[in-house]
Parts: structure tokens; sequence; C-alpha cells
């Protein structure tokens, strides 16, 4: 699918592009055999609230960050390595349509399109491009993921003893191993989940006792690590995802409706352009025809 742009001055200029989109605060991302497959806005459901992101889909990796500028400034750059990524569609749900999960042992989050024909092209060249680098690369593709977390505004209340209600004092947690939103008293012990972090993690109390319970039965990697009111003072007891720190002006220079802004370069008129703006919206292709493409 991407192999005849590997070399190409095109590809070469839009990775660079994106580079200089993220400046200073971004990673290098020009390396040998790396190609930029494609690119969008999606709206990703963050811990407060969902946001606009700037996505680049690469043959290896996953990039995206915070819009700054349009097209041409992003920052809290986030690199994703395709071999842990597995996808699951999600149905529409209300104002939430589009949706799928990315899925990683790190971290996991949904992200949403603006239409159902752009998450059909989404979700197929992202499998294409970590079926074709597992296929190559002889790895298997990760078998555990983190969970997805509950949304802020998804729980008015302790989503463990279902008693305590969360304002201003009673904040929210988020239980690492299940993603639930939970109270202080409810996430009071800690666990070791090796495959997102060698830190010790905020659980809730289910997740805990059941962890201990495997632990004891000499089952899985994960154990249990003590309580989580022993934590560094620096260890923030509201969770933040670091998706949520914005820029300033953020909820005002970004809209929350989608426009169709998605880009595929291995497209006859994109590929064969070498001009070609990264950032410039394409039009979208039916469903028979995106799948014909990635065959």
């Amino acid at each position: 699918m991407v192999d005849r742009l590997v070399n190409s001055e095109a590809n070469a200029r839009r990775i660079a592009l994106v580079e200089s989109c993220f400046g200073a605060s971004g990673q290098p991302l020009a390396v040998p055999g790396r190609v930029l497959v494609g690119e969008g806005v999606l709206t990703k459901m963050c811990r407060k609230k969902p946001k606009p992101r700037q996505v680049f889909l690469f043959n290896d990796i996953l990039v995206y960050g915070n819009i700054v500028m349009s097209k041409k400034k992003y920052n809290q750059q986030h690199i994703i390595p395709l071999e842990e990524v597995q996808l699951s569609s999600l149905d529409d749900n209300g104002q939430h349509r589009n949706g799928w999960l990315i899925k990683t042992p790190t971290k996991s989050f949904a992200v949403y399109a603006a239409t159902a024909t752009e998450k059909t092209e989404w979700m197929a060249h992202i499998n294409k491009c970590v079926q074709d680098l597992l296929n190559k690369s002889g790895k298997k593709a990760a078998d555990t993921h983190a969970a997805v977390w509950v949304p802020d505004d998804a729980a008015t209340t302790c989503q463990h003893c279902q008693r305590v209600q969360f304002n201003v004092i009673q904040r929210r947690h988020h239980c690492r191993k299940c993603g639930r939103v939970v109270c202080g008293a409810c996430s009071s012990k800690k666990i070791l989940l090796p495959h997102q972090s060698s830190k010790p993690l905020r659980c809730c109390l289910a997740c805990y006792d059941e962890v201990s319970a495997a632990s004891k039965a000499g089952l899985g990697d994960n154990r249990p690590a003590g309580d989580a009111r022993d934590m560094a003072v620096n260890d923030n007891s509201s969770d933040d995802d670091s998706d949520d720190e914005g820029n300033p002006g953020d909820d005002a220079a970004q809209p929350p409706m989608l426009t169709q802004t998605m880009k595929f370069y291995e497209r006859g008129d994109a590929a064969t352009n070498a001009n070609a703006e990264v950032g410039a919206p394409a039009a979208p292709e039916d469903d028979a025809a995106v799948i014909d493409k990635l065959v």
C-alpha cells in the first residue's frame, strides 16, 4: 500500500512539515522506511471532555497532538507504536457517533470521526498498517491492553460503593485496571500493572481483591502493591490525563463539531501530487472503495 512512497520526495517533505508543526516540543519523526500514510482531525474522548486532536498515521506509529493553530502548530505530542494497537468499533450512542477504541498496553481511549465513511477509512488504514507491520517484523500482537477510562461526567457517584457523590471535596479517581470512576476510599489501594508502569498504580477495591486472589494463586503478572494513601505527594490524586492539559483558549479555538479533514496519501491524487499540502482535506470515498484500495 505504501511501499512506493518510502523514498519519495513528497513523503520526506510531508514528514518534515509534521515535525516543524510540533517544533521543539515534538520528537524527530523522519527515520528510514517510515511513511506518512494519512492524517486528519479526530475527536478524542479525554477524561474531562471530548477534544479535537490532530492525528497522523505512519506505517509504524500513530502520532497525535493538541491543535494550537490548525495546519501550522501542534503540541503535546503522543507517539504510539502500531504493533501495540488494537481497534474496536463503538456503536453510535446519542451525540457520540462514528467512534472506535484505540487500545494499547499502556493507554486506551475512544476517538470519533466526522462521518461513518471516515470511521471506516480510518479503521481500515490503521488495521492494514498494523497487520503489515506485524507480518514484516514477525512480532505477535499485544494481548493485554489498558482499560478505557470512564469520562468524569459519566459518573456523578462512585462506581464501586454507589454511595459517595462527587463534589469539590469528594474528588474523582480512576482505577487503572478497570477504568471506573471511584471515590478516594474505594481507590485506597495500589497494584502493579507491568504493562502500564513500573510504579504501583491506583486501583479500586474490587480490582485489588481480584489481583490479590490471582497473585496468591500464582496467576498473571499483576500483583497488589499496598495503600494508595502512601503515594508520594507529587502523585496527583485527581488522576490528570495529559491530554486534558489544554492550551489557553483551547475550548474557544477548537469547536467540538468535526469537519471532513482526513487525507490518505496512497490515493492516486495525493500520491502523485508532490505538493499536496499536509492538513488539506480530501473528498472521502465510499466504504467499498476504501476496502478495494487496501487489498
